[in-house]
C-alpha cells in the first residue's frame, strides 16, 4: 500500500495522566520508533521535547483539548496537536484490541496509528490569542462558581425548610444579598419575633425592600413567625447551618462580582466586542461567553452547519433501512451550548421574529428546550455570517433578508 504524502515526519500520541504520561512515536510506515514514559515535571517535559525535536515535524494525537498537558504540548516546537473525542478514542482502541484489552502503551499506539491513517480529516488544535484564552477560562470558571452558588442556595433553603418556613415565604429570590442579610440579622423565628415591627421596618427600608406590593405581606409573615415552631435542638442546629450558608454565599458573591469586572474588562479589549455585544439578548454576561467559546479563528468553521454541530444545536440523524431517528447531539462544546441556550431564550424578549418563531414551534407541540434549540439553529446561522464578515447585528438588514427569501416567520409577524 502506498503511503499518502504528509507534511509530518512522524506521528505520536500521549496517553496522559496526573503524574506520569506515556508517549509513542511512529514513522510514516507505522513502525514504532520511540516509546517512553515521562513525568509531569520540568525534567519530564524536557525529555518529551528532546524526543519531539528528533522526530519533527511531529503530529500528536491526545484524548483531551485543554489542561496543563495541552499547555505543555502547545509550547513544543514543530508539534501539531490533534484532539481526539473520547468516543472516537474508544473505537480506535477497539480496532486494535477487539478483546477489550487496555494499557497505556496500547492507547498511545492506537491513537498515533489512527492519526497516521485517518488524520488528514482531523482538525488541529490552534493556539488561541492570550487575551481570548484568559477570557475563556474566566468565563468557564465563573459558570462553575455560579453553579456552586446555586448549590449553596439550595442547601440554605433546605435548612430553612426544617425550622424557619417564615423566612422561606418572605423571599422568592435567594440569590439576593438582602435574603442572606435577613438570615444573619434574624437567624431564628424567635429572634425575629423579639426584634419587633420597628426593626422589621428598618431592615426592609435599609435593604430597599419596601415596595408597596410586598411590604405589608412581609410584615404579616414576620408577625406569624412563631405560628409553627420547631423543636429547640432543631432550631439551634439548623440556624447555625443557615447562617453559615448565608456567610458563604456573601463571600462567594464578592468573588463573582470580581470575576464579572475582570471579564467585562477583557471583553472590552477584544476587537470583536461590538460584534458580540450587538447580539439581541446576549448582554454583558452572555456576549463574553459566546466570544470566548467561538474564538477569533474564522477558518475554524467552514460553514454555519459546522458551527451548529460544534454548538450542539444541530440534531444527529440515524438511518438504517426503514428506520430513521433524530436525536439530540451529544458530542459538542458543552459550554457554548449552554451559552447559546441562555442567549436565544433571552433574545425572544427583544427580537419579535425570535419570539414568533419560538411560539410557532410551541404550538406545534415542541418542548421548550426543543424550540430553543431550533431557534438556536437560526441564530447561529446569523452569527456565523456576522462572524465571517465582522459585522454587527442589524435588525433592518435581517428583516430585508427575510423578505427577500420569503420567510414564513416574517409572514406570521405581519399577518
Amino acid at each position: 500500500m502506498v503511503t499518502p504524502p504528509t507534511p509530518f515526519a512522524h506521528f505520536a500520541s500521549v496517553d496522559w495522566a496526573k503524574h506520569k504520561h506515556h508517549a509513542v512515536i511512529l514513522n510514516p510506515a507505522g513502525q514504532i520508533v520511540a516509546a517512553f514514559d515521562f513525568e509531569h515535571t520540568a525534567a519530564g517535559w524536557q525529555q518529551w521535547r528532546e524526543h519531539a525535536a528528533r522526530h519533527a515535524p511531529l503530529a500528536v494525537a491526545i484524548e483531551t483539548s485543554q489542561g496543563p498537558v495541552i499547555d505543555q504540548l502547545l509550547h513544543t516546537p514543530d508539534c501539531t496537536i490533534y484532539p481526539l473525542n473520547p468516543k472516537a478514542a474508544q473505537r480506535y482502541r477497539e480496532r486494535k484490541a477487539p478483546s477489550g484489552a487496555k494499557s497505556d502503551h496500547l492507547d498511545a499506539w492506537s491513537f498515533a496509528d489512527a492519526l497516521r491513517l485517518d488524520g488528514a480529516q482531523w482538525k488541529p488544535l490552534c493556539q488561541q490569542d492570550p487575551l481570548l484564552e484568559h477570557l475563556r477560562l474566566l468565563c468557564r470558571d465563573e459558570v462553575a462558581l455560579i453553579e456552586e452558588r446555586t448549590a449553596l442556595v439550595n442547601q440554605l433553603q433546605a435548612a430553612l425548610q426544617e425550622y424557619y418556613p417564615t423566612a422561606l415565604a418572605a423571599f422568592e429570590d435567594w440569590t439576593l444579598e438582602a435574603a442572606w442579610a435577613f438570615i444573619e440579622a434574624f437567624p431564628t423565628p424567635q429572634a425575629l419575633a423579639r426584634a419587633g415591627q420597628r426593626r422589621w421596618e428598618k431592615f426592609l427600608h435599609t435593604h430597599k425592600l419596601a415596595r408597596p406590593e410586598t411590604y405589608q405581606n412581609r410584615l404579616e409573615l414576620f408577625s406569624q413567625a412563631l405560628a409553627l415552631p420547631a423543636s429547640e435542638p432543631l432550631t439551634l442546629a439548623k440556624s447555625r447551618l443557615a447562617v453559615t450558608r448565608a456567610k458563604q454565599l456573601r463571600v462567594l458573591q464578592a468573588q463573582l462580582d470580581d470575576y464579572r469586572r475582570q471579564i467585562e474588562k477583557l471583553f472590552a479589549q477584544h476587537p470583536d466586542h461590538d460584534l458580540f455585544g450587538s447580539l439581541p439578548g446576549a448582554g454583558p454576561k452572555l456576549a463574553p461567553r459566546l466570544l470566548a467559546e467561538l474564538g477569533d479563528n474564522r477558518q475554524q468553521f467552514e460553514s454555519a452547519q459546522a458551527l451548529q454541530c460544534y454548538a450542539g444545536t444541530a440534531p444527529v440523524s440515524y438511518q438504517s433501512g426503514p428506520v430513521h431517528k433524530v436525536r439530540l447531539r451529544g458530542p459538542c462544546d458543552k459550554a457554548l451550548r449552554a451559552a447559546v441556550y441562555l442567549w436565544v431564550d433571552r433574545s425572544r424578549h427583544s427580537c419579535p421574529w425570535a419570539e414568533t418563531y419560538y411560539q410557532t414551534l410551541r404550538k406545534r407541540g415542541k418542548t421548550h428546550a426543543c424550540a430553543l434549540r431550533c431557534l438556536g439553529q437560526r441564530w447561529l446561522k446569523i452569527l456565523w455570517k456576522m462572524w465571517q464578515t465582522s459585522t454587527c447585528y442589524d435588525a433592518e438588514l435581517h428583516q430585508k433578508n427575510q423578505l427577500k427569501h420569503g420567510s414564513w416567520v416574517l409572514k406570521l409577524q405581519t399577518a
